[in-house]
């Protein structure tokens, strides 16, 4: 059996790189695929305590479909916007974007 440490270390490393993505990208799909590194970590976060703290309850697994859930309307509606901001102004570049200001 694995140990929750090395989990934990698995969902550090995938949440850091998931917040480098989100912050050091300019492009917009860049920056969506970030947070959904991120709410992975998360999973995996949720799934490693329900394992190790109660497998008897579903309350890990229950949250983690909710994530799964949220990340997927994130990314429907995220890839909406973009693509109807492309299809505006034809850039993603987030620096660009000043569709709001008008």
């Amino acid at each position: 059996m694995i140990p929750l440490s090395w989990w934990l270390m698995v969902s550090a490393a995938l949440f850091s790189i998931g917040v480098y993505g989100a912050l050091s990208r300019k492009n917009a799909i860049g920056i969506l695929m970030g947070v959904e590194l991120i709410l992975n970590a998360v999973n995996i976060n949720l799934v490693a305590f329900w394992r190790y703290v109660a497998p008897n309850d579903i309350s890990g697994q229950v949250f983690a479909i909710m994530v799964i859930t949220v990340a997927a309307a994130e990314a429907a509606v995220g890839l909406a916007l973009v693509i109807a901001v492309y299809r505006r102004r034809h850039s993603a570049i987030v620096e660009e974007l000043d569709i709001l200001k008008q």
